[in-house]
C-alpha cells in the first residue's frame, strides 16, 4: 500500500461503546495510510488508543429513546454546538458519523453545507421506520457505509452512494467460537448450563430490564436448580445497579457477575437473555442461541410504534429475513414469555438449525469492513481541496 506523508485532519463522532469498536478499526486502517494524519471529535477508548482528541465525552451522548433525550436535551445542545464550531473552525477534510444519528446528521448537514465532505457509518434504519427521513440524510452526507447488505440497495434506489462493509465483528470473530475454552478463561464449571443474562450497557435499559431478566432467571432456576447464570458488566456502575437489583428482585438466585468480557461470556454460556442492539450480532456470531427483550420509555414507545416498519427488530432476524430468535417488545416481554422461549431454543435439534443458519450469516458478513470503510474514507480525503493543497 502506497504510503504518503501528507497529514489530513479527520473528524470522527462515535455515540457509545459500538460505535468506538467500528471507529476504532477504521482509525487504525487510516492510521496506515496516512501515518500522521490528525484525529479529533468524539470517541472511547479504543479510538483514543488510536490517537483521537475526544472534545466530548463519549457517554455523554449514549443516551437512546425519546423521552430520555428530552432528559439530556440541554447536554446534547451544548455539546453539538461546540462540535460544530471547532469543526467549522478547523475544517476537516472529511467528517465521519458512526451511528447517533439523530446527534450526528445535523452536524454533517452543517459541514456539508460549509463543503466539508461527510460519511455516515452504521446506516440509520430508515428502511424500517420514518422512511421520509431519506431526504435529510441526502441532505447531510456524501456517502453511507452500510453493515447490513440490503440497506445498499436501499440507498441505490434513492440515488445516495453507499457501500456494503460487512461488519468488523464478522472478521474478528472465529467461525467457531469454544464454549469449554471461554469457561476455563472464567474460570466457570465446564458441566454445568449456564446461561448469559445481558440486559444492556446503559443505565435505563439496566433499570428497565434488569428486573425482567432477573425474575425470568428465578423462574428457570426453580424448573433447574442446577443452572447458573452470569452476567457480564461493562463497568463497575452499572454492575453496583445490577448487584442492588439482584438483592432486590432475587437474592436467592445463583448467579455472577462477570467485569467486562462480554465476548468470552457468552461463548461460555449454553443460551442467552439479552436486550436489542449489537450485543444480539456479536450473539449471533458466537452461534448461541438467545432469546431477545427490549422495553422501551413510554413516550418512546408511543412514537415508535405508529412509525416504525420492519418485520423484526433484532439484527440476526432482519438479516435472515425470518424469525430464528425469539424477541419480545413491550407488554409482551413477560417472564412467562422469555422462560418458555429460551427452553425452547435450548432444544437440541433448534440449537443445531441456529448453528448452521449463523454460520451462513458470519460468512455473508465477512467483508473486511475496516479496510472498505477506510478506502472509502479515503477516496473522499484525495478529493478534498485542503488536502490537495497541503500535498
Amino acid at each position: 500500500m502506497e504510503v504518503t506523508q501528507s497529514a489530513p485532519l479527520i473528524a470522527v463522532i462515535a455515540g457509545e461503546h459500538s460505535g468506538d469498536l467500528l471507529g476504532a478499526g477504521m482509525l487504525a486502517e487510516l492510521r496506515v495510510k496516512y501515518p500522521n494524519a490528525e484525529f479529533i471529535g468524539v470517541g472511547g477508548p479504543l479510538m483514543q488508543a488510536q490517537g483521537l482528541t475526544s472534545l466530548v465525552p463519549m457517554d455523554d451522548l449514549a443516551v437512546m429513546g425519546i423521552a430520555e433525550v428530552l432528559g439530556r436535551l440541554w447536554t446534547l445542545l451544548k455539546h453539538r454546538k461546540l462540535l460544530v464550531q471547532t469543526m467549522l473552525a478547523r475544517r476537516p477534510d472529511v467528517f465521519i458519523g458512526i451511528d447517533a444519528p439523530d446527534f450526528n446528521l445535523p452536524i454533517a448537514k452543517q459541514l456539508k453545507r460549509h463543503g466539508i465532505a461527510t460519511v455516515h457509518y452504521v446506516s440509520p434504519s430508515v428502511w424500517a421506520w420514518r422512511q421520509g427521513r431519506i431526504k435529510g440524510i441526502k441532505a447531510a452526507v456524501d456517502h453511507v457505509l452500510c453493515l447490513l447488505p440490503f440497506e445498499k440497495q436501499f440507498y441505490d434506489e434513492h440515488q445516495l452512494a453507499a457501500t456494503f462493509v460487512g461488519h468488523p465483528l464478522a472478521d474478528s470473530i472465529a467461525l467457531h467460537s469454544d464454549k469449554q475454552q471461554a469457561r476455563a478463561d472464567l474460570d466457570l464449571p465446564e458441566q454445568t448450563r449456564i446461561i448469559g443474562l445481558l440486559p444492556g450497557s446503559r443505565k435505563g435499559e439496566i433499570a428497565r430490564l434488569g428486573p425482567l431478566f432477573l425474575q425470568t432467571a428465578q423462574q428457570l432456576q426453580e424448573q433447574h436448580p442446577n443452572w447458573l447464570f452470569i452476567a457480564p458488566m461493562i463497568s463497575s456502575a452499572r454492575a453496583e445497579q445490577f448487584s442492588q437489583l439482584i438483592a432486590r428482585y432475587s437474592p436467592q438466585l445463583r448467579i455472577q457477575l462477570i467485569d467486562g468480557q462480554a465476548r468470552t461470556a457468552m461463548a461460555a454460556a449454553d443460551g442467552l437473555l439479552l436486550t436489542s442492539g449489537t450485543v444480539t450480532l456479536e450473539a449471533m456470531l458466537i452461534k448461541r442461541p438467545m432469546v431477545v427483550a427490549y422495553r422501551f420509555n413510554w413516550l418512546s414507545y408511543q412514537l415508535i410504534k405508529r412509525l416504525f416498519k420492519a418485520k423484526y427488530f433484532s439484527l440476526p432476524n432482519l438479516l435472515a429475513d425470518q424469525a430464528l430468535v425469539p424477541e419480545f417488545a413491550q407488554q409482551q416481554a413477560t417472564v412467562d414469555n422469555l422462560a418458555q422461549a429460551l427452553e425452547r431454543q435450548l432444544d437440541p435439534a433448534n440449537q443445531a438449525m441456529l448453528a448452521q443458519e449463523f454460520t451462513q450469516l458470519h460468512q455473508q458478513l465477512q467483508q473486511r469492513a475496516n479496510q472498505i470503510s477506510a478506502a472509502v474514507v479515503a477516496d473522499l480525503i484525495a478529493q478534498s481541496p485542503k488536502y490537495l493543497s497541503n500535498k
